[in-house]
């Protein structure tokens, strides 16, 4: 049955609909521009245009026969991925947003993406094409892929659209969890789930036509997709884009295009914050006016109240509010929003006792007490939505002061990992023991909910999230024992440590025992470092290498992470002589003095 979604102006139950409807009833209002410094803008895209690039495009796809198949989306930022994925949507092909590979880099992520996908074509832009062509002859399965540069599509095309069969049902894109080379997920988002999570976020921001957003967060991602280019469209408000690495170059330039399109709008992970408190100078806040921004929401990794309370006392005198500082949880296995508090309203803060928290329980206490933790709260659900907290063991309702898993259930949740029966079964059909009630999904994060309140702790899964990007432990540990012969395939483990408030990749590894006597400590070290800042865009905080066969492991050979990270803060690891390094600490004692605040 099509559940319809209403909004202020616009009735329908596709995306595709209400790109239609846009761009019959409103063809000449801005829709996105796009900035390519994050100062001058470059490009801008009215509905109508849109309209008539997607239906180009979903012409020409029709045209080689891909309609109902998987088409990845290889694209740098700017407004062409925003054509091409309403191009798919229109030919009926199911979106899959991937990062596109860069010069001298494994394409490796993106042929595990395509087997798992069973992709069968490719949208990308003739620059990046250039880029790709020559290195296509060593990957068969890229090469297999029928390929279309969607900037050389001619707009006449569109007059030979045919409207595809798309209902609120039919999938609408795939939306991989972190690009993994070992075991990609790709979450199965419907039309029905991003209309139902646009309207979602529509109505827990407040959003009107008359708001105004600016995103640099990236398109391949839950958060830059769906609040930084769908949701603009669905409220009917102009979205005006700019380059994650313009941002993180200079983060001022973030700050002045809020200042300067008066942006209400838009947000980021807890290290955006951060970045702008570090990197603008008291000479660059003169020229801002923050006044008009009342929802900065932050998300996707832990948001921490020494972040929120740095950031409001810096840029208070350009106008920005405490209030205006809106924490929220989320994850793409939701599609995006899961919760968030009311936009009038200040962050609510939860002083918890530490040692009580490691032991999944919570006792709030002053914030004079010791050994103590801020917590943010993250909101509640809206319309439809059901949050839970559950024993993760016994999947039955947490008791009155337990730390849980979060579960949740309603429209907003996706349709399960696609060609992943078992995994979809466990994660996205779970029901509580005790009354049978469900399904929910199983975030696989741990929070307790206090006077309606949710509040995320940590984690269960061994998914690393470090400024505001997801990375799965066994993709940099593959990275970490290719990067040097003297280090053991499969005995290595990759985690994450909170350090002086900020989480920090951590990497323990095992050497090959002929290498013992004569190890480089130093090469080694420096080897680990470049490949994993070169594949993973990730700087590593410190290295353990381990004697051969010490590594913590279960009873049948697995690697235990958790394990190795409490022994890391404990300086507990059988560590070979002189092989621990940390920035700003090059000897084990050193290391084993850091300090260390488990998160």
């Amino acid at each position: 049955m099509t559940n319809t979604i209403f909004s202020p102006i616009v009735k329908c139950s596709t995306l595709v609909e209400l790109l239609r409807y846009r761009a019959f009833h409103q063809p000449n209002q801005l829709a996105y521009t796009f900035l390519l410094d994050g100062e001058t803008e470059t490009v801008r895209l009215s509905y109508g245009e849109l309209d008539q690039q997607a239906r180009a495009i979903a012409a020409k796809l029709q045209s080689l026969g891909v309609t109902g198949s998987r088409a990845l989306l290889l694209y740098p930022p700017g407004l062409e991925f925003i054509a091409a994925f309403f191009g798919c949507l229109y030919a009926g092909v199911v979106a899959v947003p991937l990062y596109p590979p860069r010069p001298n880099r494994s394409v490796f992520y993106i042929q595990a993406i395509v087997t798992d996908a069973q992709a069968t074509v490719a949208l990308t832009t003739t620059s990046i094409w250039s880029t790709l062509e020559q290195r296509l002859a060593q990957t068969p399965g890229l090469q297999a892929l029928q390929w279309l540069k969607s900037d050389s599509v001619d707009s006449k095309l569109g007059k030979k659209w045919q409207a595809s069969t798309v209902t609120d049902d039919t999938l609408a894109w795939l939306q991989y969890t972190s690009g993994s080379t070992a075991t990609p997920k790709g979450v199965m988002v419907s039309h029905r789930n991003i209309l139902y999570n646009s309207e979602y976020i529509k109505q827990a921001f407040e959003l009107t036509p008359a708001s105004v957003s600016v995103s640099w967060l990236p398109h391949f991602h839950d958060m830059g997709l769906i609040d930084g280019i769908i949701q603009p469209l669905y409220t009917g408000f102009p979205g005006f884009l700019m380059p994650p690495v313009a941002f993180v170059q200079q983060p001022i330039r973030w700050l002045w295009m809020i200042s300067r399109y008066k942006a209400t709008h838009c947000g980021g992970p807890n290290f955006a914050y951060d970045l702008c408190c570090a990197k603008v100078t008291a000479g660059e806040q003169e020229a801002l006016d923050l006044s008009t921004w009342c929802s900065a929401y932050s998300g996707a990794e832990p948001v921490r109240r020494e972040t929120l309370e740095r950031f409001t006392a810096k840029f208070s005198s350009c106008g920005f509010r405490t209030r205006s500082f809106y924490p929220c949880y989320g994850l793409a296995e939701a599609t995006l929003m899961v919760s968030g508090g009311l936009v009038k309203d200040e962050p609510i803060y939860c002083t918890v006792q530490t040692d009580v928290l490691e032991q999944n329980q919570f006792v709030e206490v002053s914030e004079t007490t010791q050994k103590t933790k801020h917590m943010v709260g993250c909101g509640h659900s809206w319309l439809n939505t059901k949050i839970v907290i559950a024993d993760p063991e016994l999947c039955i309702l947490s008791s009155t002061g337990k730390v849980g898993e979060i579960w949740v259930s309603g429209p907003t949740v996706a349709q399960g990992y696609w060609q992943k029966p078992l995994e979809t079964e466990y994660n996205f059909q779970a029901y509580l023991a005790d009354t049978g009630e469900g399904p929910f999904l199983r975030t696989r994060d741990l929070g307790f909910i206090k006077d309606g309140e949710l509040f995320v702790t940590g984690r269960l899964k061994d998914l690393i999230i470090i400024r505001g990007r997801n990375h799965y432990p066994q993709d940099i540990e593959q990275t970490v024992e290719q990067s040097d012969m003297a280090l053991r395939p499969s005995c290595g483990a990759a985690f994450a440590v909170e350090i002086n408030g900020v989480e920090q990749l951590v990497i323990v590894q095992e050497v090959e025992r002929s290498y013992l006597r004569k190890l480089n400590v130093h090469k080694v070290v420096e080897n680990i470092r470049y490949a994993v800042r070169q594949e993973h865009d990730l700087q590593v905080y410190a290295v353990s290498l381990l004697k051969t066969q010490t590594i913590p492991r279960t009873s049948s050979g697995k690697i235990q992470r958790h394990a190795c990270r409490d022994k890391f803060q404990r300086g507990e690891l059988d560590v070979v002589e002189y092989g621990s390094w940390s920035l700003g600490a090059r000897t084990k004692q050193a290391i084993s003095k850091a300090d260390t605040n488990p998160g």
